[in-house]
């Protein structure tokens, strides 16, 4: 019997094929071969070009009928990403894009970060990807004045913001971004340093154009309001949680979780230091030598340590991880993005490993260790890590739709936060510190949720809580509010604030997904009684692949 040509595997490999020609930085990401000397055309054509893949696919894997489970699970999940997809496009979010964290103009700088550099041959891939920088940026200009002329445009926080990031990049008060990355060129020929220089001028120049263009063309057309309102939060809210969710809800339910984590920090902060308050707990804790590391070397070592220590001993014991998986890269971002930690996966053939990035100040030399052991099981193993790289190495069960391009917050972060709170199950938070450190991450994404669905919507703050009771949310008490009860660094609160505010409805899926992730597992143990194994639920859940919210909870409910 003959391949189905037609079938929901075939098609949605297609879309990924098609997808990588037309999107040459998805390519990279996704670690799919072609394109690699080319970037994305963000100018209304290529979105338009992108936007008609997208709905020439859905209705081939809407008619498609499915053969068999996995196909059956494949088409819901495709058909819900990519709807969600063209809804975006639809109402020009796509070509609007523009916040301090996930938009073409960070996606622009970033994808030299996963690029090779081991052999000169790759250098010049580099150099003629740079020398089409100046046209890529052009492109993006046009579409965001484009998305402009039509009333969309970010608000002027995220303007300003990611113009002051592209000033970093270009090289303003220092070395760009570009020629720091092709200063570490050794070795090569006199004529491909040449080209590199030449293409790393020319990029950094057009990030220079890009930031004045922002700031002359984009500010005055940018509204002042942060806040997107309830409509437009609905469709982003379900674009990162997959879910049609009760947003009332979801904000209450997020007070409650911020007040029991909260409550549970108190006792620990007084075990830690008798009489304190959280913040008088933390700064003991920042004292410590015992929590202390000095040096962005040091650190990136102390993170790659815990990270391959975790893939050792949870192996085999608490979870099915094949080889490939047991690599995992732990480096410091370059400069200039946002504060934080993140990851970015595997090649489909795991020549280029999953990796766990730093995002810290260029100037920043100490780090408490107390405050990211947890979130290195986030972003490494028990987290991001083994998910995505599961789902990158399930190639006999998953489509490369599936394997590759269906990242959905909800379910990526909301395991990756379940991860966490695993760890200490499983006897790795003991340390009253440590534990302190995952806690504040746990009060963080709670606050998240009620901040972000605060914000947006300007809800009304409820009695009871000890906060500006009855008054309305605003961007500036969301900052007092993380800034006052949560021990997060203030660098970071100020960066998050920005986040949320240029990132709507991606915030709370951490907690919200969590939730859900929690939720299967006690309905599952309840369904299996003495025959539930953990380790089973885990692997065959994490096989499935990414999908939203909605879809997972249908799909658990068979485990």
């Amino acid at each position: 019997m003959g391949v189905d040509h037609n079938g929901v595997h075939e098609i949605s490999d297609r879309f990924v094929d098609e997808l990588v020609a037309l999107d040459p930085i998805a390519g990279t990401y996704l670690g799919v071969p072609g394109g690699e000397e080319e970037l994305t055309d963000y100018s209304p054509d290529g979105h338009r070009a992108r936007a008609e893949l997208a709905r020439r696919s859905l209705a081939a894997v809407r008619a498609a009928e499915p053969a068999d489970d996995s196909q059956r699970i494949a088409q819901a999940v495709f058909a819900e990403r990519v709807g969600l997809d063209l809804e975006l496009h639809e109402i020009g979010a796509d070509m609007a894009s523009l916040n301090v964290i996930a938009s073409p103009a960070q996606e622009l700088r970033q994808v030299f970060d996963l690029m090779p550099t081991e052999t000169p041959e790759q250098w010049r891939t580099i150099a003629r990807r740079l020398s089409a920088m100046p046209e890529a940026v052009l492109g993006l200009r046009a579409g965001l004045l484009a998305a402009a002329g039509d009333g969309n445009v970010s608000a002027a926080r995220q303007v300003s913001k990611v113009a002051e990031q592209c000033d970093t990049w270009s090289g303003r008060g220092g070395q760009s971004f570009f020629a720091a990355m092709v200063g570490r060129a050794e070795g090569v020929a006199e004529s491909l340093r040449r080209d590199l220089d030449t293409a790393a001028e020319s990029a950094a120049e057009a990030y220079a154009g890009l930031a004045d263009f922002l700031r002359s063309e984009l500010l005055p057309k940018a509204p002042q309001q942060d806040a997107v309102g309830e409509q437009r939060y609905r469709l982003w809210s379900r674009y990162f949680t997959g879910a049609r969710l009760d947003l009332r809800e979801a904000y209450e339910w997020g007070w409650q979780e911020f007040s029991g984590i909260e409550a549970e920090m108190k006792q620990i902060a007084n075990r830690i230091k008798p009489g304190a308050t959280l913040a008088e707990a933390a700064a003991a804790l920042d004292a410590d030598p015992r929590y202390q590391v000095h040096g962005q070397d040091a650190f990136q070592a102390w993170m790659q340590q815990l990270s391959d220590q975790a893939l050792q001993d949870l192996r085999g014991s608490h979870f099915e991880i094949p080889d490939p998986l047991m690599r995992l890269e732990c480096r410091i971002a370059p400069p200039g993005g946002g504060v934080g930690a993140y990851y970015t996966g595997p090649t489909d053939d795991f020549s280029r490993p999953g990796r766990m990035w730093w995002s810290v100040p260029a100037d920043r030399q100490d780090f408490p260790t107390w405050r990211e052991v947890s979130t290195v099981y986030h972003e490494g193993v028990p987290g991001h890590h083994l998910q995505v790289a599961t789902s990158v190495h399930e190639a006999e069960r998953l489509n490369k739709f599936q394997r590759l391009a269906c990242f959905v917050s909800g379910h990526g972060e909301g395991w990756a936060l379940y991860a966490e709170r695993l760890m200490r199950e499983l006897g790795y938070l003991e340390d009253d510190g440590n534990l302190l450190g995952m806690l504040n991450d746990q009060l963080f994404r709670a606050a998240r949720v009620v901040v972000d669905i605060g914000m947006h919507l300007e809800l009304e703050i409820p009695t009871g809580t000890g906060f500006h009771e009855g008054e309305r949310w605003t961007p500036e008490l969301g900052l007092e509010f993380m800034l006052s009860r949560t021990i997060t660094d203030p660098a970071q609160v100020r960066d998050e604030i920005d986040r949320y505010l240029g990132w709507p409805g991606q915030a709370p899926s951490y907690k919200l997904g969590e939730r859900l992730w929690r939720a299967a597992r006690d309905e599952a143990k309840q369904r299996h009684g003495a025959d539930f194994d953990v380790k089973e639920f885990h692997t065959e859940a994490l096989k499935m692949g990414g999908m939203g919210l909605d879809t997972l909870r249908e799909q658990l409910a068979l485990l």
